[in-house]
């Protein structure tokens, strides 16, 4: 294994908690400072990092109990696990926006925004239509928000599980 990576491996668990914690803070800083308001598969993704923050956190606690050391490499195979699926929602999700296979039905609406003007409308019983997970509202280098998301997460589990094997070949 790569010596450079040991430093990051070897504290896995707070990488996997600060990158998504980072990851949720870019979705929420698109949304609020960008105005992109998320759709349904956008919330999904969220959610996985949601979960993996949460395992990443209950694995630097119960690590340190007495005995706990024993369970490092599951927290970080249970995170591996995590961040694959958050690849797949992610591959599926930039799948939609570039049109290779359909969204869910709920995703199939013309997009929406966060606005004042969108909340008052809603207030005087207009309906608002959720944002269209088939359209891709930001894109660099031509990778979409998701498939962007599908390459970090792709790294992610990829580390998670190099993380694991490392922390089986230190006992």
């Amino acid at each position: 294994m790569i010596r450079a990576l040991d430093p990051i491996l070897d504290r896995w668990r707070l990488t996997a908690l600060l990158a998504s914690a980072g990851m949720l803070a870019i979705a929420h800083g698109f949304q609020t400072f960008g105005e992109l308001a998320p759709c349904t598969l956008c919330l999904r993704q969220r959610e996985v990092y949601w979960a993996a923050a949460g395992v990443a956190l209950a694995g630097m606690i119960l690590t340190r109990l007495q005995g706990g050391a024993r369970f490092r490499p599951a927290f970080n195979l249970v995170l591996g696990l995590i961040f694959l699926v958050g690849t797949a929602v992610a591959v599926y999700h930039a799948g939609a926006e570039w049109k290779w296979w359909p969204g869910p039905s709920a995703c199939a609406s013309s997009g929406g925004a966060v606005s004042l003007d969108a909340m008052s409308g809603l207030l005087a019983g207009q309906a608002i239509t959720a944002p269209a997970c088939d359209t891709a509202p930001w894109v660099f280098l031509g990778l979409s928000m998701a498939g962007w998301n599908a390459v970090i997460s792709l790294i992610l589990a990829a580390l998670s599980l190099a993380a694991a094997a490392y922390e089986r070949g230190k006992r």
